[in-house]
């Protein structure tokens, strides 16, 4: 999606697309339950714990370390291969994103810097700052063209004006066009899919979507499949609006089976206090 065009809220220009108001809504009401859940009036911290702990392992398994739920809580060294590194990674973003909810609204790409910084954890020069042109891309899961240096500059401005100016788009649509744009942009040498991962939870959270940080759309893009996660992906950068409204859908549909996790979560700990 192009960010630095002449509409004046193109994010709401986007939740008017066919289907947008259905998955907005549905979501809403899968969140809704998660927060009138019982369980959630004597035990949030826990459910939100849980969720952060689901939502690190959605995110890692996208990109490419498929790790049993016990196998992560289990471990205490994620340093001894790759796999080990990107859960390590996942792990430290979503410890990290509620750390940067007041920051984000007035200085997204320093976020987004402290993110990549995060995930990364050295202290190359590439480290922190969008790519510049020739330096590589890892991110195996993406193979969509990748944008040149000046673009990925120009769109990442355009979606830092967007975020800090607000509008009336819901938050369902901005999360899935930040996520999306990251995805499309691949700013960063390394762990873009992490980096736009936490920035879409950043967002749900901070919206006032989801304050607990309990619906881990993590989890349900994991869920969902890295293939669908690609074609959905590929209709984002299309740049249709059937495309477009597609991967807002998929990334509502991903948020909404987080909301199923820690709704399932709640009812676990019920039994198990009754």
């Amino acid at each position: 999606m192009s960010t630095t065009g002449a509409t004046a809220d193109p994010l709401a220009t986007l939740a008017s697309l066919p289907g947008v108001a259905e998955s907005v809504e549905s979501v809403r009401k899968a969140v809704d339950r998660v927060y009138g859940h019982r369980i959630m009036r004597r035990r949030s911290n826990e459910i939100t714990s849980e969720a952060a702990l689901r939502g690190a392992c959605g995110s890692a398994a996208l990109s490419g370390a498929d790790w049993a739920l016990e196998e992560v809580r289990r471990r205490t060294d994620f340093s001894a291969d790759d796999e080990a590194r990107t859960v390590g990674a996942a792990l430290r973003l979503t410890a990290e994103s509620g750390q940067l909810l007041s920051i984000w609204r007035q200085s997204p790409l320093r976020v987004l810097a402290r993110l990549h910084l995060v995930a990364a954890a050295e202290g190359e020069d590439a480290v922190g700052r969008p790519r510049q042109d020739g330096e590589p891309v890892d991110e195996p899961l993406v193979e969509l063209p990748l944008p040149g240096a000046a673009e990925v500059a120009g769109r990442l401005e355009g979606l830092s004006r967007l975020i800090i100016a607000g509008g009336a788009a819901p938050a369902l649509v901005t999360a899935a066009v930040v996520h999306g744009e990251l995805l499309a942009l691949r700013p960063f040498g390394t762990h873009n899919g992490l980096v736009a991962r936490a920035a879409e939870r950043i967002v749900l959270i901070g919206s006032g979507l989801d304050p607990k940080s309990v619906c881990p759309a993590e989890v349900g893009h994991a869920e969902l499949g890295r293939a669908a996660y690609v074609a959905a992906l590929e209709g984002y950068v299309s740049g249709t609006p059937r495309g477009m409204a597609a991967w807002i859908a998929h990334c509502g549909e991903a948020t909404g089976l987080g909301a199923r996790e820690s709704t399932a979560v709640c009812e676990a700990l019920q039994r198990g206090a009754a």
